[in-house]
C-alpha cells in the first residue's frame, strides 16, 4: 500500500524543518507529489521516502541516534526486541549470500553485525535511556550496515565493573581492547574484541561511537584511537563499510 505522508509528518520523522523539505524538493533531494494543481499541498508517498532513507541510511541514522528527544524510528529499521534483530539479520545474511563478490566475507559481516546489536539489548535490557530497541538498517548497493542505539552507552554499562573508567574516550577503547563485561560478575566481553579481530581480517572499515566518544578501525590499524566526537549521544552508533 503506498501511503500519504503529509509535509509534517516527514519533517517529524527526519527531524527538519518543513523549509528544509521545501527546498529539498526545489533541489530533487527529495521530491514531493502534489495533491492537486489548485492546493499544490505537497505529499510524499511512502515508496519515495524508504528510497530516500535507504540512500542517506548513515546521515538519518545518526540524526535518530543524536536527536535529544528519542522517537521511534521508521519501521523499516526499527527492531523493537531481539527477536525482530534476530529475524532481519537472517534477511539480511540470504541477500549478502547472493552477491558473488562477497561470497568469502558475508558470514563475517553477519557476525560482527550479529556482536553488536545483540550488545545492545544484553546491556540495556530494563535501562534504555528512552527508545527502547534498535535502528538496524543496511544498504547494500553503497555497501553499508548501520546500528544505532539509545541506551546507556559504553561509559555508564562498564564503569559499574570497571569504577575507574574516567569518559567515553577511556570507555570506548576499553570496549575494544579488554575482556570486561557491563554485566557483573559473568565473565564476558569478548564482543567488540571479536569484531576489532575481524576488522583486522577482512577489508571493511568499522565507524564507532558511543557517548562524545568516537573511532575508525580498518584492516591496517594496529591501535584503537578514539577521538572526541563533535556530538554527544545517549547510546551508541556504529556503521560498517564493506
Amino acid at each position: 500500500m503506498n501511503l500519504k505522508l503529509t509535509l509534517g509528518k516527514v519533517a517529524k520523522l527526519l527531524n527538519v524543518s518543513t523549509d528544509t523539505l521545501r527546498r529539498w524538493d526545489k533541489s530533487g533531494i527529495l521530491t514531493a507529489e502534489r495533491s492537486n494543481k489548485l492546493s499544490g499541498h505537497r505529499y510524499y508517498s511512502n515508496e519515495s521516502l524508504e528510497t530516500y532513507l535507504y540512500d542517506n541510511i548513515f546521515k538519518f541514522c545518526y540524526k535518530w541516534a543524536t536527536r535529544k528527544m528519542g522517537q521511534e524510528p521508521p519501521s523499516i529499521f526499527y527492531c523493537q526486541n531481539s527477536s525482530i534483530f534476530q529475524a532481519r539479520l537472517s534477511k539480511m545474511e540470504a541477500e549478502l549470500m547472493k552477491t558473488d563478490s562477497l561470497k568469502d566475507i558475508y558470514s563475517l559481516l553477519v557476525a560482527i553485525t550479529g556482536e553488536i546489536g545483540n550488545n545492545a539489548f544484553d546491556h540495556n535490557l530494563g535501562n534504555w535511556s528512552d527508545i527502547a530497541g534498535l535502528f538496524f538498517g543496511y544498504n547494500l548497493k553503497s555497501h553499508q550496515i548501520v546500528l544505532a542505539d539509545r541506551g546507556q552507552g559504553l561509559y555508564k554499562t562498564l564503569k559499574r565493573v570497571k569504577p575507574e573508567i574516567k569518559d567515553d574516550k577511556e570507555a570506548l577503547k576499553t570496549a575494544f581492547t579488554e575482556i570486561i563485561s557491563g554485566r557483573a560478575p559473568e565473565n564476558r566481553g569478548n564482543g567488540l574484541k571479536y569484531v576489532r579481530r575481524v576488522v583486522e581480517m577482512i577489508p571493511i572499515e568499522l565507524y564507532f561511537k558511543s557517548g562524545n566518544a568516537e573511532l575508525t578501525l580498518t584492516k591496517n590499524d594496529s591501535e584503537v584511537k578514539p577521538r572526541q566526537a563533535q556530538k554527544r549521544m545517549l547510546g551508541c552508533l556504529a556503521l560498517i563499510k564493506f
